[in-house]
């Protein structure tokens, strides 16, 4: 019980007070590894992980750039722990629901900062950097893009769409307990909450210009509307994702109405116009093939974490954080072998998650399990145009959620 009090509340303080999330998350690893040392080693997929950091720890023996490398095991070891830590902890689905608004609830007064960045130009003072570990930067950052108080608007973009997939969750399942008369009477004071969390999310999810972000929450509203069997939403979404297209790739001639309609700052952001030029080292196309260049010379244990950048840097003297995906940046990285594994540790997680939601019989924590599969495939996709481990706070949020739903698989799949 204490334990999963120490949870809920480093969850609940992560997005706005990391270090304290973080210490918090810390000791429920050391406690819950304690308890169920035992357990823990003995399961399969934690033995795939194990074989996973091991792979790894080579890779960095034999990387490029050897400190570089090691370093960069930390966006990774740490986080294996405390999936195997977690796994154990999070076990019932009415966890999932508890957590789900543990998770959402900070992403209401984060938009707000965001929204007061953009056009009241707030910014902290440097002591609040040095208490909270971030700061609020007038005008977000890039310029004109909302990031609130992270480094990035990319990285909220993929934290808001977290928090919105997990949002519809939650609102759904209470709006069926309602539409059965299955639930109190204050229901609909907390369908208003979520109603307005649901409205600010999106709004920071606009603001953040990630077409990226825009892209999922257009996927995350159709998953919705086919799990519920709208198909008026299928239509809706359908003619906006024509419109769309048509002012990304038609003539400015035949698209000039359609662009008087759309707001401009989303079809000039779609269309890549609000920039003047573009360098071919900024381009994902280059990015991706550098890294398959990279991959196929060093296939099996590639160039060592961390050693992407420092390699573009010199072949091309363009500095880039990282390669716009994921996967393509860990085979490069850490070679063919090591990737591989963590795709199949992740699909398999993935897969038996699907087959626990087809044959869900209890139709009560059905949508919030749904919320679960929806928020940690947009993860995915979003990480096949950019890459979110290096934010401390989206990598552990997405590491939480992966793990709570293979906890939920495992007791709901282990022998009676």
């Amino acid at each position: 019980m204490r334990t999963w009090l120490c949870l809920s509340i480093s969850v609940l303080l992560l997005p706005l007070f990391p270090a304290a999330g973080i210490v918090g998350l810390l000791v429920v690893l050391i406690k819950v590894w304690h308890g169920h040392y035992r357990q823990i080693i003995a399961e399969r997929l934690n033995q795939g992980w194990v074989i996973l950091a091991g792979l790894l720890i080579i890779s960095s023996a034999f990387a490029a750039r050897p400190q570089e490398s090691w370093l960069g095991l930390a966006n990774f070891l740490p986080f294996f722990a405390l999936f195997m830590a977690l796994r154990v902890l999070i076990r019932k689905p009415v966890q999932l629901r508890q957590l789900s608004w543990l998770l959402i609830f900070p992403s209401l007064p984060i938009v707000m900062l965001g929204f007061g960045q953009l056009y009241a130009a707030w910014e902290t003072p440097a002591i609040i950097e040095s208490i909270l570990g971030w700061k609020l930067v007038s005008q977000g950052v890039p310029q004109g893009r909302m990031s609130a108080v992270f480094i990035n608007s990319n990285f909220l973009a993929i934290y808001l769409t977290i928090a919105f997939a997990l949002t519809l969750g939650l609102w759904l399942e209470i709006w069926q307990s309602w539409q059965q008369k299955s639930t109190t009477k204050h229901a609909y004071v907390v369908l208003a909450l979520l109603s307005l969390i649901l409205l600010f999310d999106f709004g920071g999810l606009v603001l953040t210009s990630s077409r990226n972000a825009w892209g999922l929450s257009l996927i995350i509203l159709v998953a919705y509307a086919i799990y519920l069997g709208w198909r008026y939403c299928l239509w809706i979404a359908g003619i906006a994702t024509t419109v769309i297209l048509w002012i990304f790739f038609a003539p400015n001639s035949d698209s000039t109405q359609l662009r008087q309609i759309v707001p401009a700052f989303i079809w000039l952001r779609l269309s890549s116009q609000s920039y003047s030029s573009v360098s071919i080292e900024k381009l994902r196309l280059t990015q991706w093939q550098f890294c398959w260049d990279l991959i196929e010379q060093r296939p099996l244990l590639g160039w060592g974490l961390r050693n992407f950048s420092p390699i573009y840097q010199s072949k091309t003297n363009f500095w880039l954080g990282h390669p716009h995906n994921l996967f393509l940046m860990l085979g490069a990285e850490t070679g063919i072998i090591s990737t591989l594994l963590l795709m199949a540790i992740v699909g398999s997680i993935m897969t038996q998650a699907t087959i626990l939601f087809i044959n869900w019989s209890d139709s009560n924590f059905k949508p919030i399990f749904f919320s679960y599969l929806v928020a940690f495939a947009s993860c995915i996709l979003f990480n096949l145009t950019d890459v979110s481990i290096f934010d401390l706070r989206v990598n552990t949020t997405i590491w939480i959620l992966l793990s709570a739903i293979s906890g939920v698989v495992a007791e709901s799949t282990k022998p009676s």
